[in-house]
């Protein structure tokens, strides 16, 4: 996931006035389809940082706590996604501007939180001179309290070091359960120094946690 934020050096604005969320999103969607073909231009060029700032600009002006991305689209060619990061005071603004998002169409689709990848065992992340398979991944997942308690592994957790380790513990179930549904379903999350009894892969990991809301699908 290609997440853009803004760089560590430069300080977080103080806004003096924050728009009511419908007023922002139809602000933002006005000036969406003036940016819109500069930001088709940069895609199709490969060039994402071109629009960085413009796009940031943006987001930031419905809320300065906002994150975005620009992803491959499932359904469309790329994919635009504004994320509260399941903050409740950031959800009226996603919210509204995911209500006033135009329809879908062959080039841009929508979304007001990371989806999950349609099969995150087909997903591979380059790390340096490492590739980690998630297809890899093994979990053993215990339910308690409508919370799922899990613990990840992967042979080449051996190999990394703990900050790297500890976001490759969660980076697989955020793309396997998408960030909402991980959000509200996953309870302890652990890693694991070997691979647990028990454990599923990340495909049947999905199906367990869907299931608890009636959802196979």
């Amino acid at each position: 996931m290609s997440w853009f934020r803004r760089r560590p050096t430069e300080p977080e604005p103080e806004p003096v006035h924050l728009p009511n969320p419908d007023e922002a999103a139809t602000a933002f969607w006005h000036a969406w389809f003036d940016l819109l073909p500069t930001v088709n231009g940069a895609l199709g060029d490969g060039e994402p940082h071109r629009i960085e700032g413009e796009l940031g600009a943006l987001v930031a002006a419905m809320h300065p706590d906002l994150h975005f991305s620009l992803e491959r689209g499932h359904r469309a060619i790329y994919a635009l996604v504004i994320s509260s990061q399941e903050d409740p005071k950031l959800r009226p603004y996603t919210d509204a501007w995911k209500a006033a998002a135009p329809p879908e169409d062959m080039i841009w689709e929508y979304h007001d939180s990371v989806p999950p990848v349609p099969d995150p065992t087909q997903v591979t992340v380059n790390l340096g001179a490492r590739r980690i398979r998630l297809a890899d991944v093994r979990v053993v997942a215990q339910v308690s309290d409508g919370l799922v308690d899990v613990a990840v592994y992967h042979p080449e957790f051996e190999n990394l070091d703990d900050t790297t380790r500890q976001t490759m513990t969660f980076l697989p179930l955020d793309v396997t359960l998408g960030e909402r549904l991980a959000g509200e379903r996953l309870g302890r999350v652990e890693t694991a120094a070997i691979e647990p009894e028990g454990a599923i892969g990340l495909l049947e990991f999905r199906d367990l946690v869907r299931s608890m809301d009636g959802d196979p699908d």
